[in-house]
């Protein structure tokens, strides 16, 4: 019989290994065969690491991979071939001409903002009598609003041109036909049974037609409108210099709308976000130039999405959140260079502010579910607080519906309980949020958006019959099966091995990064911490340590993980680590550093009740001693 001191002793290991491998993620490694990888490598004159991860991702057209690793600018569809983009361009382009009052009424978010730029930026070079319209996230309803094409329409405005918004807007397409605004939308979120009464509608999946890509932002599809002006002001599809160069900084506002909107970077979207990338050093618009400056962006020699993701589109989107949507299209219009300074520093500053907000929402947030929930086994949560900023519960739903993998809806209530609360909704990917409010809708007041996230109205007193609801919804969905987060593993390697420069910088042309298209994760076993783990940034928030592993050290980081830090400083054994490869470039140097994506302690390192199940992980040991 054990001791009893050291059966306490392994109970309590047992239930602390146990209570890690509840609350982290499932670590699945992707398929593997050797011969099918080194065959693939030579069809397709790529190194085998390369053939690796792009198998590993199901692309093994020889052709295609060529075209997916090189993509041009020119292999950007015509914008002619977007459903009734000539409609919509030649309408326009005749409206300049006769000098028609047009507004571009744009969304409030990062996509919007930029299509609403790009937008204003071309008829403004062609002439045009524009004004750009953006409505107050804190005051206003999303899309189109009554109240303000009535004002719009006082102030003389005739022609109206929606960006990122308006496939919705069914009785506001009737309120411009009452006040004789011609109305041209155009737009890319989730079409209902009905289609606005406009002039035309330009959304490439319009039913009808047969465009080949779906997952075009609203940026995306405003840039291929001032695409085909520009074609029609150069009467030709070439287009002339000046166009030529309008377009090139455009390219840069519609990846930042693309990155920031989280749709797929495949198809035109990667080939948008890649050419954008290598003009960052060179053809960016004056504003984004000073919000680089500003971010310690500008002395990068290459930029990647991350960039994007993790530095610009937060600072663009903290206008938004905060109500000042107005600025971030003002940064990104504006031909004077010290307006472009100004305005950047301010957005800088409400990003600062952003973050604080969104922290205290968080923990209060995080509270509630903790109380008031069963967080193991409830399909959904609903929390709501009078006070939380409007500006920031979408964020904090994105966050909280990662963190603890099903749908969270965050509920924002007027302190003075005179307005309806207002929700945004994230699914974890878990289940398709639209049509999960349709099954509820008769709780709330609105709701729109699309499978990832939605946002809605409602009564206070309606939120517990709404809450059942959801769940209700979301668990006939999941047909009782509790989802569990999944880590996607490509390959086990040393750290040695991901430590090589050369090594990653084969990865890194598989970039851009994003939705569909993951940075690699790898897994490295046995490493220990080098020194104690730290936290880092505002508020303790994110995790940083050096692991060590056979005598080699590395930097690795974790955002938002700053309570990795006690546990893993505690835990006596060795650890295996999921981690993201990085290039970090500081003061013109290079090196490789680790974003970690979750750990557990090593299996050998503790008194565990069983061994991981791992399926046979692939190793680049092969790859690594072929290609140096």
């Amino acid at each position: 019989m054990l001791p009893v001191c050291f059966a306490i002793l392994l109970g309590y290991f047992i239930s602390q290994f146990r209570e890690a491998q509840d609350m982290t993620k499932q670590w699945r490694y992707r398929g593997f065969d050797p011969e099918a990888i080194q065959h693939l490598a030579k069809l397709a004159g790529v190194e085998t690491v390369v053939a690796q991860l792009l198998y590993q991702r199901g692309i093994t057209d020889p052709v295609f991979i060529q075209s997916f690793l090189e993509p041009k600018f020119s292999e950007l569809r015509d914008p002619s071939l977007l459903p009734n983009m000539d409609q919509a361009a030649d309408r326009i382009y005749k409206a300049i001409q006769e000098r028609v009052p047009i507004v571009v009424y744009g969304d409030y978010d990062a996509d919007g903002m930029c299509g609403t730029a790009i937008l204003y930026n071309c008829l403004r070079m062609l002439q045009a009598d524009v004004q750009y319209y953006i409505p107050n996230r804190l005051e206003d309803s999303y899309g189109l609003s009554c109240e303000a094409l009535s004002k719009l329409h006082q102030r003389g405005r005739k022609m109206v041109i929606s960006v990122d918004c308006g496939i919705g807007s069914l009785a506001e397409a009737e309120h411009c036909k009452e006040l004789g605004l011609e109305l041209i939308v155009t737009d890319h979120h989730t079409i209902g049974e009905s289609l606005p009464d406009a002039f035309t509608v330009v959304h490439p999946a319009l039913p009808g037609f047969d465009y080949p890509f779906h997952g075009l932002c609203g940026g995306a599809v405003a840039f291929k409108l001032a695409w085909a002006l520009c074609q029609l002001d150069s009467k030709d599809k070439r287009v002339t210099p000046a166009h030529r160069q309008f377009l090139l900084e455009s390219t840069c506002i519609a990846a930042i709308a693309t990155v920031a909107d989280v749709v797929p970077l495949v198809d035109e979207n990667r080939i948008l976000v890649r050419s954008a990338l290598k003009l960052f050093t060179t053809s960016v618009p004056l504003g984004l130039k000073a919000l680089m400056e500003k971010a310690n962006l500008h002395t990068k020699t290459a930029h990647g999405a991350e960039d994007i993701a993790f530095t610009l589109a937060p600072r663009l989107n903290a206008a938004g959140r905060l109500g000042q949507a107005q600025l971030g299209v003002e940064l990104l219009t504006t031909q004077d260079p010290e307006r472009a300074k100004a305005l950047a520093e301010y957005l800088d500053r409400l990003n600062s502010d952003r973050e604080s907000l969104e922290r205290s929402v968080t923990l209060a947030a995080t509270k509630q579910i903790k109380e008031q929930f069963d967080a193991e086994n409830d399909p959904a949560f609903v929390v709501h607080g009078a006070g939380w900023h409007l500006g920031v519960i979408g964020v904090v739903a994105g966050r909280l519906a990662e963190r603890f993998h099903r749908p969270v809806v965050v509920v924002g209530l007027d302190p003075l309980g005179q307005k309806p609360g207002t929700g945004s909704a994230r699914s974890a990917g878990i289940v398709n949020l639209y049509e999960a409010f349709q099954d509820c809708r008769e709780h709330l007041l609105t709701c729109g958006g699309h499978a990832a996230a939605a946002g809605l109205k409602i009564e206070e007193h309606s939120i517990p019959s709404f809450r059942a609801a959801l769940q209700e919804a979301v668990a006939t969905r999941l047909g009782g099966v509790r989802p569990t987060p999944i880590l996607e593993i490509d390959a086990e390697v040393t750290l040695k091995q991901i430590s090589s420069l050369a090594l990653v910088h084969r990865m890194e042309r598989l970039a851009p990064f994003g939705a569909a298209n993951p940075r690699p994760i790898f897994v490295a076993n046995n490493v220990q911490l080098s020194e104690p783990a730290k936290t880092m940034g505002s508020g303790d928030r994110h995790f940083q340590a050096r692991f060590v592993q056979h005598g080699t050290a590395i930097r690795a980081i974790a955002f938002g993980q700053g309570e990795w830090v006690e546990p893993i400083n505690q835990h006596s054994g060795t650890i295996d680590i999921a981690f993201r490869p990085n290039i970090n470039e500081f003061g013109g140097n290079q090196r490789v550093e680790l974003q970690v994506m979750d750990w557990r302690p090593s299996p050998s390192s503790v008194p565990a009740p069983h061994m991981l199940d791992r399926q046979k992980a692939s190793s680049l040991t092969e790859s690594l001693s072929e290609n140096h």
